[in-house]
């Protein structure tokens, strides 16, 4: 068929995947990080305290004290290609381009800061993507982390004329591909190392406790992957939540009492992971590489050992081609 002269110009029908994680400043620097804090903390999902009594404490307090040190803190972790958050989701993307055939493109975003999720799905719609499946990396559901990109990309869409068809992948705590990646990644990382470790450490993000109360299964999901991950390798691992903040009570045991713990009670050789987090980030990289070794050293640890999250591995990338690929079904087949 013919079209008019005037019409306007419409690609052709694409499948999108877009690959979500939390966020990042822009740089290292303390004007970056209060930028990039102060739209992560105005998130009702994160801070789930009426706005009208949180933000005069975020915007008098918080904002003016936390930037400088957490600035600090990134830029002993920041690489050449950025923040590694960032850094490490790109090259997922990169990695998978090619895995679901020449109509389906694969493009990254981050819920707070750049990319943002709402640019990357106006460029995948300019592109021709008429059905986009939104893939928050977050193996186990919790409303602060998933919903909130979920959220963001809803917005987007509400304000869109014509929608482009969408589905979201769920949380994959549970899924052997997910565990076996874990499992095959964590046993190379031991294997690798020159002590046998008296304890393995699985650090989850925290999440206050009462998130658990009102019905969030976050908790949940987090005790059943490490309980089948330690089923899987045979050998029990110590559970923790790391990165408390503010005075409420959060999930426990927290990481990092229970590395002085082991430590004061003669476990002094440990290794840790974080198996919560898709990518390394801010959380593992100084959180538990820098200052988790500092505090199990301090009590008396002498080994020690962050072994990192999956990343852009060949393991990890054919784990999350393996479920993206199963999502995508009946739109398209992976060759």
């Amino acid at each position: 068929m013919t079209l008019p002269p005037d019409h306007p110009l419409i690609p052709k029908p694409k499948i999108g995947v877009l690959l979500m994680n939390l966020g990042t400043p822009d740089g290292p620097d303390a004007k970056s990080v209060k930028r990039y804090l102060g739209e992560f903390l105005s998130d009702s999902r994160v801070v789930e305290i009426p706005q009208i009594a949180w933000q005069p404490i975020l915007r008098g307090i918080i904002l003016n004290t936390r930037p400088k040190k957490s600035a600090h803190a990134y830029s002993q972790v920041w690489r050449e290609d950025g923040s590694p958050l960032a850094a490490i989701t790109r090259l997922q993307a990169a990695a998978l381009k090619d895995s679901f055939g020449p109509g389906v493109l694969v493009d990254w975003a981050m819920r707070y800061g750049n990319p943002s999720i709402s640019d990357r799905l106006t460029a995948m719609k300019a592109a021709g993507c008429e059905r986009i499946l939104l893939a928050p990396l977050y193996p186990q559901y919790c409303a602060a982390t998933t919903a909130t990109a979920n959220d963001k990309a809803f917005k987007h869409l509400a304000g869109l004329r014509w929608q482009p068809a969408i589905r979201t992948l769920p949380p994959y705590y549970d899924d052997t591909l997910y565990i076996d990646a874990l499992k095959d990644s964590l046993e190379e990382g031991l294997s690798a190392l020159d002590f046998t470790p008296d304890a393995i450490v699985a650090s989850f993000h925290g999440m206050p406790k009462r998130t658990l109360q009102q019905g969030d299964p976050y908790h949940c999901h987090c005790q059943k992957t490490a309980r089948l991950l330690g089923e899987r390798m045979g050998r029990e691992l110590t559970i923790a939540f790391q990165s408390r903040f503010g005075p409420q009570k959060w999930l426990g045991p927290a990481t990092d009492e229970t590395l002085v713990a082991l430590a004061k009670a003669g476990k002094t050789k440990v290794a840790i992971f974080a198996p919560g987090f898709s990518a390394d980030c801010l959380e593992t990289l100084e959180e538990l590489s820098i200052r988790g070794r500092e505090s199990f050293e301090e009590a008396g640890g002498t080994h020690f050992a962050y072994l990192p999250c999956l990343n852009d591995s060949p393991v990890g990338v054919e784990m999350l081609r393996s479920i993206l690929a199963r999502e995508l079904e009946g739109w398209v087949r992976a060759g």
